[in-house]
Order: C-alpha cells, then structure tokens, then sequence
C-alpha cells in the first residue's frame, strides 16, 4: 500500500514539476511577443528571463522531489546510480540558473 501511494505521489510530483516549467515557458512566450509587438524595452526581456528562470528552478525541485521518491521503491544499483546522475544534472542546472538570477537581480 506504501509503495502505491509513493508511486503516486512520485508521478504527481513530477507532473506538477512538469507543469510549471511548461507554464514558465508559455507565459514567457507570451510576454516575450507582447514586448516585440509594443517595442518593449531591453530590461522588459530581463524581467521574463528572470520569473522563467524562477520557475524552471521551481519545477526542477519537484522533479528531483519525484526522482527521490521514485528510488524508494525497490531501488537497484542501476536506480541509485542514474538519480545520482540526475539529481546531480538538475542541481548544476538548478544552481547556475540561480546564479544567473543573482546576476540579474544585481543589476537592478
């Protein structure tokens, strides 16, 4: 019964990972065209690029959330080492997208 209920909870959080970088990307889509098409200024850009950067970094949290709880069920070798691998890939992301958020919020 444990291992239903933290399969599910392991998909829902990645869905919703999933879901919020997709939403960051449709909503900096959309900005990006009202800004071409009202000749928005250079630091209207920085704005998008920033919130999106919040957001992927958001989404990539639960993605990892949902990989850690994917290796409790059950867990072989191979799964430990290819979370690692993941995990690792998504935290270098995670961290330079927040450095770059840092960079951006500087500037201001």
């Amino acid at each position: 019964m444990l291992g239903v209920v933290i399969e599910i909870s392991s998909l829902v959080f990645g869905y919703f990972g999933a879901a919020i970088i997709l939403y960051g990307g449709i909503v900096a889509a959309a900005r990006t065209v009202i800004i071409e098409i009202r000749k928005g200024s250079e630091s209207d850009y920085h704005d998008i690029r920033r919130v999106f950067t919040h957001r992927i970094i958001f989404g990539l949290d639960f993605l990892i959330a949902g990989d850690i709880l994917k290796s409790i069920i059950a867990p072989t070798k191979d799964d430990i080492i290819l979370l690692g691998a993941i995990v690792g890939i998504r935290t270098v992301l995670g961290y330079f997208l927040g450095k770059e958020i840092s960079e951006f919020d500087e500037k201001k």
